[in-house]
Parts: structure tokens; sequence; C-alpha cells
């Protein structure tokens, strides 16, 4: 007999497991489908973002900071320290324990709302029967009234670099390795390369990250861009824009990197290399062809606004869908399906949804960028104000940086927040509940923050806008 269910998610990670709870707690009888099998080779809950994703790397982005603090940030405070050494082991034993806790929590959340955890990979069939695929190759059916996908993404492979044990790998693999290599290559430099030759390099490799395109952190506002790529040459990172390799050769000396730049043909010599150029809907074979389920031109499965496609009662939230590959993207997307199913209208803003990269010093975004709004012919103020005439970034040894806020000439209405600079990830949550709130800059700046804060930045900011900053130079107005 096949077991019936309100709802089955297809995918267990932080859209797909958030819907399931969001789902049980409205009362709906709610399964998860879910393959991940972790180091430990045991099945695990979280998806890609717990496993091998943002919490992990997030671990050796701490340790790997630590350290770089120990023998370099601290002798101005007075802190001399000798004879210290990274155990690279056991930050990886530290990372997987983190990893193994978390991941852990949600199966107990699994328990305590009720959920059945469908453990194997699954496919749509006719009717919305799910078919499950276990690890040892047995197949069960199941059924539902509602499907959600929720299915992730994976890796881009590029044909000219293979993955190659440790050396050749994507992000996955850079988060394994248990020794320091000496010169590191890293194909892309978005989220993924940034962070994770961020950690090598701190621990003591020499890393260089090849950019096709000609710009930096073309998502991010250039201001954004700029002041961060310049952090990053200051620590050592060699970021070569307009790099556009061709091939990859593996020799006794290492791997041979051939690209193209502005001055020509060029050859690196690397002995790993990290492919970080993004990342493509996990869609193959999630539905058999008689559903009808629709693809776009990039393999994502074809939704409307709420997330419904075009098949009665199936869904689809997160990386295999439109929009920006976030984890709290795909929260919120879970979420609202979930609601959506018994009766609710929740809506989600997605320009307000923040971005965040976690190098030091963190940059983080909210909204519309400066040059998106003059192609939108968007009349605008802006007002910026620097971390380096902050008391408490001083005092932290975290000066660099600044905060742009975007606001409406005609209404105030912030339209955008950029932040480069000491827990930019914290902070743009401020403006992340302002732009919710429809808040113009100077609702912000007649608040009062905490002194000494780094949020007293963002009120800087604010009054910036206007002309009225009180801790740095103002713009003349007109």
């Amino acid at each position: 007999m096949t077991d019936k269910y309100d709802v089955i998610v297809i995918g267990g990670g932080p859209g797909g497991y958030v819907a399931a709870i969001r789902c049980a707690q409205l009362g709906l009888k709610t399964a998860c489908v879910e393959e991940w099998i972790n180091k430990q080779d045991k099945p695990a809950l979280g998806g890609t973002c717990l496993n091998v994703g943002c919490i992990p790397s997030k671990a050796l982005l701490e340790s790997s900071e630590r350290f770089e603090e120990m023998g370099h940030q601290n002798i101005d405070h007075g802190i001399t320290t000798t004879g210290f050494s990274m155990n690279v082991p056991k930050m990886i034993a530290r990372k997987d324990k983190i990893v193994q806790q978390l991941t852990g929590g949600i199966e107990q959340l699994f328990k305590a709302n009720g959920i059945t955890w469908l453990q194997g990979r699954g496919q749509l069939l006719a009717d919305k029967q799910v078919a499950v695929t276990a690890r040892d190759g047995a197949v069960t059916q199941h059924a539902a009234e509602n499907i959600i996908f929720a299915v992730g993404s994976l890796p881009v492979e590029l044909p000219i670099a293979p993955w190659l044990d440790e050396r050749i790998v994507h992000s996955t693999g850079a988060l394994d390795w248990e020794s320091v290599p000496p010169r590191l290559g890293i194909i892309g430099a978005g989220v993924i390369g940034l962070e994770m030759g961020s950690v090598w390099r701190r621990l003591g490799s020499e890393v260089v990250v090849l950019e096709a395109m000609d710009s930096f952190l073309s998502a991010a506002d250039d201001d954004v861009g700029k002041a961060s790529r310049m952090q990053f040459r200051k620590q050592g990172l060699d970021i070569r824009l307009g790099s556009m390799v061709s091939a990859v050769e593996v020799t006794e000396e290492g791997l041979t990197l051939s690209y193209t730049d502005k001055k020509g043909e060029q050859s690196l010599t690397v002995d790993r290399l990290i492919v970080a150029v993004g990342r493509r809907a996990n869609t193959a074979d999630i539905a058999d062809p008689a559903v009808g389920l629709a693809l776009d031109e990039r393999g994502r499965i074809a939704v409307d606004e709420h997330c419904a496609t075009h098949v009665p009662g199936v869904y689809a939230i997160g990386d295999c869908v439109r929009g920006p590959m976030l984890a709290h993207k795909s929260s919120e997307e879970g979420v609202m399906v979930a609601e959506r199913l018994v009766g609710q209208q929740p809506h989600i803003d997605y320009n307000t949804i923040p971005w965040v990269i976690y190098t030091d010093p963190e940059i983080a975004w909210v909204g519309q960028t400066e040059a998106e709004l003059k192609t939108a012919g968007i009349a605008y103020r802006s007002g910026s104000f620097s971390f380096a005439a902050n008391g408490r970034a001083k005092a932290m040894d975290r000066a660099n940086g600044l905060i742009k806020v975007l606001a409406d000439a005609s209404t105030d209405r912030i339209l955008g927040v950029h932040i480069v600079g000491p827990m930019a990830s914290e902070l743009i949550g401020q403006a992340v509940i302002a732009m919710e709130c429809e808040a113009s800059s100077e609702d912000l700046a007649r608040m009062c923050f905490a002194h000494p804060s780094l949020s007293e930045s963002m009120h800087e900011a604010m009054l910036s806008v206007d002309g009225r900053a009180l801790h740095g130079i103002n713009k003349k107005r007109k």
C-alpha cells in the first residue's frame, strides 16, 4: 500500500527541511526525501549548506582568522606569541563536529514535529506519486496532495579542469584538505573563491585567483567592490581580473594553468586548484517525463512568484528555481509555500534579500546598487561613512571599509545599503528591517544608536544622505 501524505518535500537542505518543519507546524502530514551521505558514511539532513557549504566554510574561516590574528594582528595590542602553529587535521575535525551537531539537530526537529524522513533519492511520477530509491537500490512509492521540490544545486565542472583527487576540486574538496598547499590556484572570484582563498592564504598558501570578468564582484556596488579588492590585495590575495583559463595540465611540478589576459598568453603553476565558477540546478531526473515539469534554459524549474509550477499541487524552491542561490532565500521560500498551502497569503520581497561574503573584511549588501539605479533611471541620493572614523572599529583593529546608503531622491525611502567592513553580516540586518518597513534614511538618522558600536556607522551613513554626518566629511548638497 502506498503511503499518503499531505506534503512530500523532495530535498532536505535549508529550503527543504524548513519547508517540511513549517508544513508540520501547520498540521500537514509531511515527509521529506533526502539522499545525503555524510563523511561518516551515514545519512544526513541539511543538504549542501550544512554539510559542505555555508556552515563548514564559516568554521574554517573562523579558525584561520584566529590563526592569522595570533601571527600578525595582535602585536599592536601588546600580545606577543611565539612557537605556535596550526594543526590542520584538528581544525578539520572541529569543522566536522559542528556539522554533525547541526545536522543531528535537524533530525531531532523532524522527530519532534512528526516528519517522516524518507532516505534516498526522490523522483516525481505521474499523479503526484514519488518514487524513493534507497542507498541499497530498493524503491518505495509514496503519494501526496502537494509536492515541494527543494533539490538544490551542484558545482559547475569545467571540461578543461575535471575533478582530480585532492588536486583539482570544487568547494567541497577544499573543505577537507589536511595539509596546506604551498601554491593554490582558484578559478572564479565569487563568494566561494574569495572565502576559500582567504582560508588557505591565512594558513600559508600563496593564492592566485583567476577571474574571467574584467570587473570585481559585479553583483555588488562598485564602491564596495573597489574597497574590498584593495583590502584583499594588501592581505596578499592575488586577484587577476580578465583572466580566461584555457587549459589545465597535470605535470610533475604541479598543475599548469594556461590563461589569457590583456597582456596575452600567460601560465601559472600551482599545487592545487579550486574550481569555483558557479553552481547549476540539481534537476536531472527529478521528475518522470510524463509529469511534464517545465525547466528553463538553465535547467531550473519554472515557477511563478509564489514558487508554484504549472503542474497543479507541485512547487519548487531554493537553488533549483530563479533567483539568487542563497540558503536564507531558500528557507523563506519554503515557509511561503507551506503557509500558502493552508490558505495564508505570505509573500517575499526579493529586493530585500541580503547577500553576504564572510571574508575579512566582510562584504554585505541589500537592495539596488548605484549602477542599477542609474540604469533604471531612478533619481537617488547617496551617503556613506568610513569605519576609519568609528571608535569601536578602531578598538577592534577593523577600521577598514565603509557603509553606503542609497535613498530615493523624492521620497527618501532606502533603496539599497552596501557594506564592506567588520561584522557586515550582522549590520546588514538593520538595513533589511528598515527596507521591509519602508523606512526613509531620515527615519534611521533620527534614531539613537549605542556608543561605542559598529552600528553607529550605519547611523552616520544615513545622516550622510542628507549631508549631516557628524563624524565624517559630507558631500556638498545643491
